[in-house]
């Protein structure tokens, strides 16, 4: 339904609630059954099995569980346990730090999760934004992270930062007056009397009909459109995938042609086959998985240090191959702020970098009469070349 395109009175109608009560108790319960809960739902999560599947399923690992089992048939039990140790360690590292990260993740998602003002059987209840249904009434204030998708009935000097959704940096102030176009031809972020889950109120105040929730809202949408792409390998693991199938196929290849050449010169069959195999599995780099992940796991936790939660260890490395980000929205990549750094007055110049801080006031440490007399010599060649004559 085109609710922007909807006056109040008839979306509160098609919704079957009204602005001074709201939803009864015994109604929200019930529509919590028939939408379901206000949450975002992850399709194909991975549980702890299918993380060591994963480890165990790689191919330099698959080839080191093939060279293991192949050491075992000749009798080398120190190369069959040595092979299975490093497998071990690869897949216990590997399976220890993606488990975490996905406890992590799955931790931060029930914080992150926000409470709202809920106008339910005519009195203003704080409850958790999963509890939201269609039809509730809220409040908004200012920092409010917007729960749902909205439909605005009243707006004081309301501004909403939608760059999450649409890209846009700048806030968009909002109204209440029903808008005229043609069905879905109006772009989201020219919809003015709408509120959309996931951006914030930055000014003002509200009272708003929420319409949708969950993944039924415009951001559901998106993420349902995200989990549907098919997931691709890093460039690390595609050459780690080939590194291993060459070195198999080298491994065979020489093998074989010692095997081949063995009984060219008459040796015993047994004892050609024992040679081949063992040139097949000393062929196999052993340690190379597991200096692998021993590397990305390092290299996750120095991100985990600057607060970014890698869920994949491959993926550590994915952002060093990036070499192009396409946008047409700088301002929502950066701080969306332009800031002076540097006063220069002929040849005379003071680096604000280290004078003010973020919030535009000025420092105050040791160096300060220094920097003082820096200020004061710029304010009065200030006023010299303001004050000359033409």
């Amino acid at each position: 339904m085109n609710w922007h395109l909807t006056d109040i009175q008839e979306s509160l109608s098609n919704l079957n609630t009204n602005q001074q009560n709201g939803l009864s108790d015994s109604e929200a319960s019930a529509r919590i059954t028939q939408y379901g809960l206000n949450e975002l739902i992850e399709r194909g999560g991975r549980k702890p099995l299918q993380i060591l599947w994963e480890q165990l399923t790689a191919t330099m690992v698959l080839i080191l569980i093939a060279a293991a089992i192949a050491a075992g048939l000749l009798g080398d039990t120190k190369n069959t346990i040595a092979i299975l140790s490093i497998v071990a360690l690869y897949a216990i590292l590997g399976f220890t730090q993606e488990y975490r990260a996905e406890k992590a993740i799955a931790a931060l998602k029930k914080m992150s999760v926000p409470n709202v003002r809920v106008l339910r059987s005519g009195k203003l209840q704080e409850l958790s934004a999963r509890e939201l249904v269609p039809g509730d009434i809220i409040q908004l204030e200012t920092g409010n992270v917007i729960p749902a998708d909205l439909r605005l009935l009243e707006a004081v000097n309301l501004r909403i930062q939608e760059a999450a959704l649409t890209g846009e940096s700048e806030a968009i102030e909002k109204h209440t007056a029903t808008l005229s176009g043609s069905g879905q031809s109006l772009p989201l972020g020219d919809r003015r009397n709408m509120g959309y889950m996931g951006t914030i109120v930055t000014q003002g105040r509200g009272l708003a009909l929420v319409i949708a929730t969950g993944m039924q809202t415009e951001l559901g949408k998106i993420a349902d459109l995200i989990q549907q792409v098919k997931q691709e390998n890093t460039p690390l693991q595609r050459r780690l995938d080939a590194l291993g199938k060459n070195l198999a196929l080298i491994g065979v290849g020489i093998a074989g042609l010692i095997f081949v050449l063995g009984i060219m010169r008459g040796d015993e069959l047994r004892h050609m086959l024992l040679t081949a195999v063992s040139v097949a599995v000393a062929i196999v780099p052993e340690g190379l998985p597991a200096v692998v992940t021993i590397t990305l796991a390092l290299g996750a936790q120095r991100m985990l240090q600057r607060n970014a939660l890698i869920r994949k260890l491959p993926a550590v490395e994915t952002l060093g191959s990036v070499t192009v980000i396409c946008s047409d929205k700088t301002g929502t990549l950066t701080e969306n702020r332009m800031t002076v750094v540097v006063l220069d007055v002929a040849g005379h110049a003071l680096d604000l970098t280290e004078e003010v801080e973020r919030d535009g006031t000025l420092r105050t440490t040791r160096g300060w009469a220094r920097r003082s007399k820096h200020l004061f010599r710029w304010q009065q060649l200030a006023a010299h070349y303001v004050t000359m004559p033409n």
